[in-house]
């Protein structure tokens, strides 16, 4: 036996999650401004000029400092650095150790909860302030502070410096609070020269340009209808058009595309953040910001296909029903419930807890921002004490426990309507903590017809396709899902699974009618760069794989989009450019740990093992635990026959990542020069972690057998062979032990 030389590759095709489109592609000549709509629409223009939609981004002013602010006493400390607004000059004033140094305040972000600002740095980049405003406690606050994640169990996320590309307007949030936007970002300088025609989501970034429907409308006289209406119309599109146009600002997702217009496809210009995101609890409840649509997703009334957002709100945000009827936006399908509320609610008629939203959207708060559920589950009391994620029935009775809520929803309710959501979330929660006890159970619910997509896709993502051999089949059929989601999670996945099936789904899939599920496709088609493809699919391949690189290549401004195209060079066999693409990812991210360790991969195919050590090194300095790094370093240094070193290293590797069995394999063959013993555990480690790599099952019955343990080397062996029965060495060593 003997020790691994090469590198594991280990290439994650990750995408950095973003909520808004990019790049709006604005057209000058044909659209017109929202003061053009004025004339026409006067009561609307109004509606929208005081919204949420037409403030989402405003200018700083004066007068704003004077009607929505409240003067900033004292400092904030944020590092070792202190910070105050000054809200008469308009500025931010930062004290530390070098002295002073003002911010100016030129915009303003929100309003409805909070207000952020943003101040002018250099090339271009407009920065989010670190001091932020609470509406509703009227308080000043640190802006990265309040966006630190409490996870269940005590853990929690880390602040970022206010100036990471994180709070840079250009690059992280502008396209859901100003219209028709170009980036203009310039790799070569590094620096941005963005413009946008309007502040604020303005007429047409839901209506699209209207320039040439105002030209119709000038020359038609008064009172008669337009003959053509030359712009798009939200009543006459269909539920899903109208949930599609809403989603690009209310979705944790990731782009697709440049642009998105008004009438198009979500799943042709985006991916959705489902629960493999540790910002949803396991049940799916809300944990950081996740703006909506993966809520909304899990809704039966919104599965039931008949409810869109503007049901319940006016285009420009508001609620649409008065406070005395509140009710009445479920009354087309709940009328018993409405009709009679405290007979399903155990509530008074007139209190909080009989209006619908109470219990089934809650209001929860994350960086003090109020966001409600969209999921319209009803409360589930049992997850709380199972997950910690938040009941509607605590939320209000703060003084009660979950055991008490749990009891009385059981007493109200004869059918056990909480068992289908912890049964789900058992799942997700077993599938995040590797725990594969529950995998027949999760390969079960990905299979069942009547699963939910948001579940079924998030499973899909968090279980490791090489995991059990029938997840293949599963996969293969979750390709073939209704959902687009599904789909593209089954067809992401089918792409670690090389095989004959595995290439014609993919292949299939590049046909797709969706968008993300035909890069899916092709992301995976890469990474099988030597097998052949008929001709008759080689135009929609070639086609799929335009539509990749076009992703991955959008966001030049962004550090992830160069590590995914090294990925991609790196799946091609193209080394020497996957290795550029790297060290471009880390020209606009040093920190960035993933593009260190490929990096490192992409030199040692080359042969380059002096730079591999050195990526490699950068990476562990960054983040000395840091699992995949370890693992690739000691691999490395096993490969140089520094075996005392590798040891270290992959001992580290498996101490922060206890499920990764490569390193428990390697640490096999290492130990069992003189600690035969030590070996055999370590292969135990590796075969039980991952039971269908026949190499552990083998390896652990070679050095059972080198133990004098011939027993149970044979007991191994056999068991090998019935899953696969043309492993020529294990019959080999089994002959041997027989004999």
């Amino acid at each position: 036996m003997k020790v691994a030389a090469g590198l594991f590759a280990i290439c994650v095709f990750i995408g950095f999650t973003f909520r808004m489109s990019v790049d709006a592609g604005k057209e000058p000549s044909s659209y017109a401004g929202s003061a053009s709509c004025r004339g026409c629409h006067e009561r609307f223009y109004q509606l929208w000029s005081t919204s949420m939609h037409g403030l989402a981004m405003q200018p700083y002013t004066e007068s704003f400092a004077v009607e929505k602010l409240t003067p900033h006493q004292g400092d904030i400390a944020i590092g070792e650095a202190k910070y105050r607004a000054d809200i008469g000059e308009g500025v931010v004033i930062e004290t530390d150790r070098r002295g002073t140094k003002t911010f100016q305040i030129e915009h303003v972000l929100g309003g409805k909860n909070v207000y952020y600002f943003l101040t002018p740095l250099d090339k271009g980049r407009l920065q989010t302030l670190p001091v932020a405003y609470d509406v509703n406690k009227k308080e000043w606050f640190d802006t990265a502070a309040s966006g630190i994640r409490h996870f269940p169990g005590g853990g929690q996320g880390e602040a970022v410096d206010w100036q990471h590309y994180t709070y840079t307007f250009n690059t992280a949030c502008y396209s859901c609070h100003v219209s028709q936007l170009d980036s203009n970002y310039d790799i070569g300088t590094d620096s941005y020269d963005t413009t946008w025609s309007e502040p604020g989501i303005n007429c047409e970034t839901c209506h699209g340009p209207a320039a040439e429907h105002n030209t119709i409308a000038r020359a038609t006289p008064k009172g008669q209808p337009l003959p053509e209406l030359r712009i798009i119309s939200t009543k006459t599109m269909t539920t899903a058009q109208r949930n599609d146009s809403c989603s690009g600002c209310h979705a944790k997702a990731s782009p697709l595309t440049s642009a998105y217009r008004p009438g198009e496809r979500f799943y042709d210009h985006y991916d959705l953040a489902t629960l493999e995101d540790a910002d949803f609890y396991p049940d799916g409840r809300d944990l950081g910001e996740n703006y909506t649509l993966t809520s909304w997703n899990m809704s039966p009334c919104a599965k039931s296909g008949q409810l869109d957002c503007m049901h319940c709100h006016t285009s420009s945000g508001r609620y649409r029903f008065k406070q005395e009827k509140f009710n009445n936006a479920c009354l087309p399908c709940h009328g018993d419930k409405v009709e009679n509320p405290a007979a399903h609610t155990h509530h008074p008629v007139q209190s909080e807890g009989s209006k619908c939203v109470s219990c089934h959207m809650p209001m929860t708060a994350f960086a003090r921002m109020n966001r409600s559920d969209h999921s319209m589950l009803p409360p589930t009391p049992a997850a709380t004490l199972a997950y910690q994620s938040p009941n509607a029935c605590n939320i209000c009775h703060q003084d009660k426990n979950a055991a008490w809520a749990d009891q009385l929803v059981r007493q109200w309710r004869t059918r056990d309507y909480q068992a289908p959501v912890l049964k789900r979330a058992a799942l997700i929660d077993a599938a995040r903590k590797r725990d594969w006890s529950k995998l027949p159970d999760m390969i079960a619910y990905i299979a069942d017809p009547g699963h939910d997509e948001i579940f079924a896709a998030s499973l899909i993502r968090l279980i490791p396709p090489a995991q059990n051999p029938r997840l293949k089949e599963v996969f293969l059929g979750a390709a073939k899902d209704p959902s687009p989601l599904v789909r593209s999670a089954a067809v992401q996945a089918l792409g670690l699974i090389p095989s004959v099936e595995s290439l014609q789904a993919l292949i299939e899939a590049t046909a797709d009618d969706y968008r993300l599920v035909r890069v899916r496709a092709a992301s995976g088609i890469a990474s099988f760069p030597r097998m052949s493809v008929p001709p008759a699919y080689q135009a929609q391949m070639r086609k799929a794989n335009d539509e990749y690189i076009a992703l991955i290549t959008a966001r030049a401004d962004q550090w992830t989009s160069h590590y995914n195209l090294g990925n991609y060079y790196l799946g091609q066999g193209d080394a020497r450019a996957a290795a550029a693409s790297y060290q471009t990812a880390l020209q606009l991210d040093p920190q960035a740990i993933l593009p260190m360790v490929n990096k490192s991969i992409a030199h040692a195919r080359m042969g380059e093992n002096d730079r591999a050590e050195k990526a490699l090194q950068e990476a562990l300095k960054q983040a000395p635990d840091n699992a995949a790094a370890n693992f690739n370093m000691g691999l490395l240094q096993a490969g140089k026959n520094n075996l005392a070193s590798a040891e270290t290293y992959l001992k580290k590797a498996f101490a922060a990542d206890p499920q990764m069995a490569q390193a428990a394999y390697n640490l096999c063959i290492i130990t069992a020069a003189d600690r035969i013993g030590e070996a055999v555990n370590w292969c135990r480690r590796a075969s039980d972690i991952n039971p269908q790599e026949p190499r552990y099952a083998y390896t652990l019955a070679f050095y059972l057998n080198q133990q004098g343990d011939r027993e149970e080397a044979a007991k191994t062996l056999q068991a090998l062979l019935e899953k696969y029965p043309q492993h020529k060495d294990a019959e080999k060593l089994l002959n041997e032990i027989s004999r």
